[in-house]
This record gives C-alpha cells, structure tokens and sequence, in this order.
C-alpha cells in the first residue's frame, strides 16, 4: 500500500513528466531512490479536464512489470499523446487538466464452473476487471461503473464491447476475467492539493 506522502510524489511526477516534455520536446525518465516507489505495480494514469472532469485521456500498465515511477512516467506521455480517443495534448493545457493515478493490485484470475458465477465474485466499486478471449482483450478501472451506474451484468457487457466483442461474450467458455483492485490519487485542481479518492456507490 502507498502512503499518501509517496503518491503525491507519483502525481507531481505525471505533471512533471508533461511540463519537462513541453520544455525539451523530448521525453526523459527521471529517476528515484525510494524503494517503495520502484516496486513494480500496475498503474493507469488518467487525465482530466478542470472543472467538469471530463475525460481527456487514460492510458496504463494492468501487469506488474515496470517500476511504479517509470509505470507512472510512461503512462502519463502515452494519456497525454497516444490515447487514440483524443487529439495529443496542448502545452496550453497544462493549467486546465487534473490528473489522477490508479495503482493496481496484481491481478487475480476469476475462477468459475458456471458464467453466472461473476454476479457473485465481481463487486461494484471494489473490483476492476480484465477480459481476454484470444487476441481480444480489455480493462476497465473500478471507477468506471459507478461513473455510469452499471451493475455486474452491465460491466462485463461494456468489458466486452470495449475489446470489441459481442456482450454475450462473458459467457464463452474461452473467456477469461481477472479482477483486481485499486488505490487513486489526484489532484483537487490543476497543480493543486493532491488527495486519496476513495471510490463510493
């Protein structure tokens, strides 16, 4: 678990990554000595407008494979520039955008015999999931279905639909969910006091 302290230094550092690439139009990793800050956790970087919060990028790393400060540095270029939803970023913008940083658990295969097992196994506003069926796959953060009022059974419909698969593709024996948790952080406004969201129904 992440204190509040070593998260702010994650949210600073997603600004900072855009700030120092508006600068030198290039994209440099910073590095850091804190152990706890290098362990490798999953990590998805969300950028959004101020004040309305609408989306305007969100871009991570479901798997525990870098560093929690490369994850975050990484993941806040690729929202800014590479979220093929919106146009890149604007230097402009920098004052108008808040971001957010969800740090996954590692995530958990979902053991079923029968589909109709998940409605029981998937709690809304607990877990985020991910689906693959082959070459399709795709996540969506715990934060999603209660932005949109989604119960379990409408969850894995749009996890489906997001991997570009038919909703009754959450019933297909080759399917596979895995579910995971998170911890998120943002900032309160554009540079501003950096806070511990907690996700409410």
């Amino acid at each position: 678990m992440l204190s509040l302290e070593e998260a702010k230094k994650l949210v600073k550092l997603a600004r900072k990554t855009l700030e120092k690439f508006f600068e030198n139009k290039k994209f440099e990793l910073e590095k850091t000595e804190e152990k706890n800050l290098q362990e490798k956790k999953g990590v998805f970087v969300t950028i959004e407008k101020f004040p309305d919060k609408s989306l305007r990028g969100c871009i991570g790393f479901p798997s525990p494979t870098l560093p929690l400060t490369e994850a975050v540095q990484r993941a806040a270029f690729s929202a800014a520039f590479e979220d093929s939803r919106f146009l890149p970023l604007e230097k402009e913008e920098l004052e108008k955008i808040i971001f957010e940083i969800s740090v996954l658990t590692k995530p958990k295969l979902i053991k079923i015999k029968n589909p109709k097992e998940y409605f029981k196994k998937i709690e809304i506003g607990k877990d985020g999931l991910i689906l693959q069926n082959g070459p399709f796959s795709a996540l969506l953060l715990p934060q999603v279905p209660l932005q949109f009022n989604w119960d379990v059974e409408k969850f894995l419909e749009n996890l489906c639909y997001k991997a570009g698969l038919t909703p009754d593709y959450s019933y297909n024996k080759n399917t596979k969910i895995w579910k995971f948790q998170v911890q998120i952080f943002s900032e309160k406004k554009p540079k501003g006091e950096i806070i511990r969201s907690l996700i409410t129904r």
